[in-house]
């Protein structure tokens, strides 16, 4: 084994992106985080994080939120779980997702293999597969899935890949999408590529969107994509939330 997978086997960090105000699901969300609401007997940010730390070699865990919320996931958080308050109160002041990457980053100092996820996202699948996909690529690594409607693709990250899965180029929300295949928001950075993050925001990456990143890191590092081996049921208003809390009890494996 090379010593750059063997680093990867070994040590491995999570940050979850819980900075957005929800305002789609107001009221609801108004004064609570939408990454803490109840999906079955757990919250949103629970499933991911016992999947996470029964099924991935992750060492430690942090959340980066707002200062409205910061307080509630203080008083959330289990042990092994840091909370990064971003310091702002309103969606209109809110950082970016990539910013709010950078300014984790910096405040936990973090200097090692980074998986990156949104914390508003329930899945019918491990994150185990895409940890074992970046241990064997010793690379930064996105996922992807196949979104056949165009409407859809408008909204969404798209990617291109070669034959070898590596990322060609990815734009968020394009007019004219070059594939079928959307990227979600899970990310895994080298330890390497997470020390570029300041550099990408200094060049001009876009911000808002976490997949901003990916779009500028793939012109200078290699990405890889694995293709997404289930389904991923994403809240982003009252209805799609109504939605998942009835299909949760389908769900067999979270």
């Amino acid at each position: 084994m090379s010593p750059t997978l063997l680093y990867l086997c070994s040590i491995m960090k999570c940050l979850i992106l819980a900075a957005g105000y929800a305002t789609r699901l107001y009221p609801l969300t108004e004064n609570f985080p939408k990454p803490l609401l109840k999906v079955g007997d757990k919250t949103i940010l629970d499933h991911l994080i016992d999947d996470i730390k029964q099924n991935c070699q992750i060492s430690e865990f942090a959340v980066v939120t707002n200062h409205k919320f910061a307080p509630i996931f203080e008083e959330w958080a289990p042990e092994g779980v840091t909370v990064v308050d971003d310091g702002t109160s309103t969606n209109e002041t809110r950082l970016g997702a990539v910013r709010d990457i950078q300014f984790a980053i910096e405040a936990l100092n973090i200097d090692d293999d980074l998986l990156v996820i949104a914390g508003d996202n329930v899945l019918d699948f491990s994150f185990a597969k895409f940890t074992r996909y970046a241990q064997q690529k010793a690379s930064s690594c996105i996922m992807r899935y196949y979104e056949p409607e165009p409407a859809r693709l408008s909204r969404s990250g798209v990617v291109q890949i070669d034959e070898d899965d590596r990322v060609l180029s990815m734009q968020e929300k394009p007019q004219e999408p070059k594939s079928n295949w959307c990227c979600p928001p899970f990310y895994i950075y080298s330890r390497s590529d997470v020390s570029k993050v300041s550099q990408a925001i200094a060049e001009g990456c876009a911000i808002d969107a976490p997949g901003s990143f990916i779009s500028w890191l793939c012109t200078k590092s290699p990405v890889y994509s694995m293709e997404m081996p289930g389904k991923r049921y994403d809240i982003g208003n009252l209805e799609s939330y109504k939605q998942v809390c009835e299909t949760y009890k389908g769900i067999t494996e979270i």
